[in-house]
């Protein structure tokens, strides 16, 4: 498999992906460690840090966004931009030093329209879920 960094454009500190594992035309799954160094902790909350939802939502895509450059979906040429989250529920907190699994199901895949599903667990404890759509097109000159 390619390093994220082949994957995807996203670079610290907006780099929500550490490995893939399990790419297949059906699913992706990816990890993220959470460090207690990621920037947001330091205002959301600094008494009580936890991972904000949007930032979950974020690490799906990316994790998504990832299998589907190493299945050779997408160009090398090409961005995919969130156009769509819907179905987004939040279960269980994400702490600093959390290990994160994330389990994504491919729902539609196209040169122009990546549609997906998943789902966020530490542990075995789901934390997350949501379904989203991204827009993909070529990288501006």
């Amino acid at each position: 498999m390619k390093p994220i960094d082949q994957l995807i454009p996203h670079r610290k500190p907006f780099l929500f992906v550490d490995r893939l594992e399990n790419v297949t035309q059906e699913s992706v799954r990816g990890w993220h460690l959470y460090s207690k160094e990621e920037y947001f902790f330091a205002g959301h909350f600094p008494q009580y840090p936890v991972v904000p939802g949007v930032i979950l939502i974020e690490s799906m895509a990316q994790v998504g966004g990832a299998g589907v450059r190493e299945l050779g979906v997408l160009s090398d040429d090409s961005l995919f931009f969130l156009a769509a989250i819907e179905k987004a529920k939040f279960r269980r907190q994400v702490r600093p030093e959390d290990l994160v699994r994330f389990e994504i199901t491919n729902l539609r895949l196209s040169a122009k329209m990546i549609r997906q599903s998943g789902k966020v667990y530490v542990g075995e404890e789901l934390a997350c879920e949501a379904e989203w759509m991204c827009i993909v097109g070529p990288v501006p000159a």
